[in-house]
């Protein structure tokens, strides 16, 4: 059995930028929403990459359906920025925020986590309305930033409550600590690829939310993953046939190509095992469950890499 990933409220995915976060997100979206549990995933970076992965059109700040159970919306600071001075300041707003927009440019830029709190605000706010009913949420999947940017956004309650004591700021800010370091409603999940860079970024990852954060970790989910074609008998059949007069004698039979299916088991076999070394890694230095999605020799990335990405999750979670 995998994680109890999908027994929570909040999952944050993230992970070394090109490694498939986004369409992690989406396939532990389409794993839950089969399930029966009705979810929201959030983008974060607002790029699009979500609505692709369910062949959706472009999304926007306030949350879309875009299959059963599933609904999209994109992060957007200025809509966020408007909708807590509605909701928490009495503030009627009308149009766009000018002047007040540009404002807060210039203080998120003066006071570091402003900005990120905006994100991570609305984020726990959809999470607290779905706990009491307000929401129709049962989950809500963030594909959050990448790994050099996901510690500010995730750590920006307690910044900002470290810096105000007492107030009206110190108590919004208080519950969304409180929630997001609850280990029954939140985890963090890093999604990496059995490379050098991306297990390096892991590695120093979980290392700094263990020491900066108090966000629980939920599981290491390591994206494209090549099988294992050729066992060591096999493997020494490949060498046999690569020796001249055996290959000559290939070429002859089959053609050709017997010396491209050659090279091309060769090479396969060569990244497999490099790879090994880098998993070896991971297991080594980064004691967290860890599901593995194997490598999807497929054009397409719609529905169905989704779909496909969503049995593999399925199995690893034992679900």
């Amino acid at each position: 059995m995998g994680p109890d990933l999908l027994g929570r409220r909040l999952l944050v995915v993230t992970g070394k930028g090109g490694v498939g976060k986004s369409t992690i997100a989406a396939a532990l979206a389409l794993v839950a929403a089969t399930r029966g549990r009705r979810v929201l995933v959030v983008d974060v970076d607002a790029k699009g990459t979500i609505a692709d992965r369910f062949e959706a059109a472009a999304i926007g700040f306030k949350p879309r359906e875009v299959m059963p159970g599933i609904s999209l919306m994109a992060m957007d600071t200025e809509a966020s920025l408007a909708e807590y001075m509605r909701l928490n300041l009495r503030v009627p707003i009308i149009g766009r925020l000018g002047p007040l927009a540009r404002a807060l440019d210039f203080v998120a830029t003066a006071a570091p986590g402003v900005r990120e709190i905006l994100t991570i605000g609305k984020v726990c706010w959809e999470v607290r309305e779905s706990i009491e009913g307000r929401a129709d949420w049962d989950l809500v999947i963030v594909d959050a930033a990448s790994t050099g940017h996901v510690i500010a956004q995730l750590g920006a309650a307690d910044a900002i409550g470290e810096l105000v004591a007492v107030g009206p700021v110190r108590g919004q800010t208080a519950w969304m600590s409180e929630l997001l370091a609850d280990p029954a409603i939140t985890a963090l999940n890093v999604v990496t690829t059995p490379e050098e860079m991306p297990v390096a970024e892991t590695i120093d990852l979980v290392r700094r939310a263990r020491t900066e954060l108090n966000v629980p970790l939920g599981a290491v989910i390591v994206n494209r993953v090549l099988p294992e074609l050729f066992t060591r008998d096999d493997e020494q059949i490949f060498e046999a046939l690569s020796n001249a007069p055996m290959l000559d004698q290939l070429v002859t039979r089959v053609g050709p190509g017997a010396t491209t299916v050659m090279d091309a088991a060769r090479l396969a076999v060569a990244m497999r095992r490099s790879r090994v070394e880098h998993l070896n890694r991971l297991r080594a230095e980064v004691d967290l469950p860890t599901l593995f999605v194997p490598y999807l020799f497929a054009r397409s990335q719609g529905r169905r890499e989704t779909a496909m990405v969503a049995d593999a999750l399925a199995a690893e979670l034992g679900v």
